[in-house]
């Protein structure tokens, strides 16, 4: 699976967000995952099945309201020979919008990865478990454990450990002999144990360096070998700068690329948090500086300096909750632009001729700041509010700022 871009990212979470809003009155809301190799006439068989036994419902509305969500998806299944390869999930129901009235939703998403069990469920809230596992970031890593006797190197992808080499290295124990020969053999030893690192480091060359999605190295093993071989630096200059850090672990077997991710979790998990915080820190540090430094924030100012093709990367806001929007009017054909936190109706009274306008744009923000950003080169970053940095970034900076390519002057 190609990795999401920040922005693909951000509008999967939009949906599942809107998805996991509704609630229904009662088991009225159906969710329904169909795999990229299921045969849609096998699919259409099940749901005619579940069709007919939802006759067996005993409320009226809750029987007519599954009934027509089952009809809603057999007749866009009836468009479609095969599903996507990486499958289908539809999330169709009634859910109440008061006086006893209900809407129908129905929304059809083609997730980012593959769906690989065929579910159906019918309750009061849509199934997302299988998409929102989806959310989490496929990142690689590279593993190697080493010690004098052996070394284990492999990948980590999302949550898999794959293997890729195990080799013994033949290196001779200690030699308990006394004198010139004891020398001797210590040379020995040390040259072997040189040409055992070197041949790790060529594993881990032919295995790591032309894996642009890797993102850092862990390296493990038990007593000091691993420091020595990491101080001594035996691998390849760029994947050298990738090393995470190091760690101490009781096996150098497969068995401890496992125990290396066990003690490596901890680190892993603030990686993305400290990226967010490394940015932020950045961004603080040129706002310090008497002349602003490289950084504009707010809106205004980020606006000129993205449209002066300053901004080097763009700092967003998950928590940013607007849209921008433009109403034009049937009547005289004035146009209104505003930004909006949240959405109305379709249609609003125009405020020069008192005419009907009709909404003709509903973009959210982000989605807009992020076209600007590829416009100039600029790189878009989505900093979350799970850090005080980020809450701050939201909250006294109006979600939006930037650190420039060079001083631009407000």
């Amino acid at each position: 699976m190609a990795r999401l871009t920040a922005r693909e990212r951000y509008e999967f979470k939009k949906v599942l967000e809107e998805l996991g809003s509704y609630k229904g009155r009662a088991t009225e809301l159906i969710s329904l995952y169909v795999p990229g190799s299921k045969q849609v006439s096998d699919v259409m068989s099940y749901l005619r099945n579940e069709f007919s036994q939802s006759s067996n419902i005993k409320s009226k509305s809750t029987r007519k309201n599954v009934t027509s969500a089952i009809e809603s998806i057999m007749s866009r299944l009836k468009n479609l020979r095969t599903a996507p390869e990486n499958g289908l999930a539809f999330f169709v129901g009634h859910v109440p919008t008061g006086a006893d009235q209900t809407k129908m939703i129905a929304r059809v998403v083609e997730p980012p990865m593959e769906i690989t069990t065929f579910l159906y469920r019918c309750d009061s809230y849509f199934y997302l478990d299988h998409l929102k596992t989806m959310m989490i970031e496929e990142d690689v890593f590279g593993l190697i454990v080493v010690d004098r006797s052996e070394a284990t190197i492999g990948l980590l992808k999302g949550k898999r450990i794959e293997l890729i080499k195990n080799i013994q290295s033949l290196v001779p124990s200690k030699h308990g002999r006394g004198g010139q020969s004891a020398q001797r053999f210590e040379r020995l030893i040390e040259i072997a144990a040189h040409e055992y690192y070197k041949k790790v480091t060529d594993i881990c060359t032919e295995a790591f360096l032309g894996v642009e999605e890797l993102k850092g190295i862990l390296l493990g093993g038990p007593g000091s070998t691993k420091d020595f071989f990491l101080k001594n630096e035996y691998l390849h200059h760029e994947l050298q700068r990738k090393v995470i850090d190091t760690f101490d672990t009781g096996y150098t077997s497969e068995f401890g690329l496992g125990e290396l991710l066990e003690k490596a979790l901890p680190t892993l998990q603030h990686l993305e948090v400290t990226k967010e915080k490394e940015l932020m820190k950045r961004l603080f540090s040129e706002i310090r500086k008497e002349d602003g430094g490289l950084s504009a924030y707010g809106e205004a100012q980020v606006r000129q300096a993205l449209e002066a093709g300053a901004v080097e990367i763009l700092l967003v806001s998950e928590g940013l909750k607007r849209s921008h929007q433009v109403w034009r009017c049937s009547g005289c054909g004035n146009e209104e632009e505003r930004y909006v936190t949240s959405r109305g109706g379709d249609s609003e009274k125009c405020g020069k001729c008192g005419g009907l306008s009709e909404l003709v744009l509903d973009e959210d923000i982000i989605d807009e700041l992020d076209k600007i950003s590829e416009l100039y080169s600029s790189a878009l970053e989505l900093i979350s509010t799970d850090s005080s940095e980020g809450t701050m970034l939201l909250r006294a900076f109006g979600g939006i700022a930037a650190l420039l390519r060079y001083r631009v002057v407000f």
